[in-house]
């Protein structure tokens, strides 16, 4: 995790951020923290699954018949 120094903040801004911070029950680090992220990450990201998902629904989709070994699972032999 890194660490951010910010200088010159307003009064203003610093009671505004401590004010949130209160309000929501967390300290106000967290409260800039929160902010941050809302500010710069995707609200929403893609995942790889729901994306495939997509690309095969826009062709259709498929039917799969998955059909599982009932064996129960062997240990690796790793000798001859």
């Amino acid at each position: 995790m890194s660490s951010m120094t910010i200088r010159n903040l307003r009064d203003e801004t610093k009671r505004g951020i401590q004010a949130r911070a209160r309000q929501q029950g967390h300290s106000a680090e967290e409260e800039v923290r929160r902010i941050l992220d809302a500010a710069v990450l995707p609200p929403e990201r893609i995942k790889i699954g729901t994306a495939l998902a997509s690309v095969g629904r826009e062709f259709g989709g498929i039917d799969l018949t998955i059909v599982r070994d009932p064996a129960p699972a062997r240990s690796a032999q790793f000798e001859p």
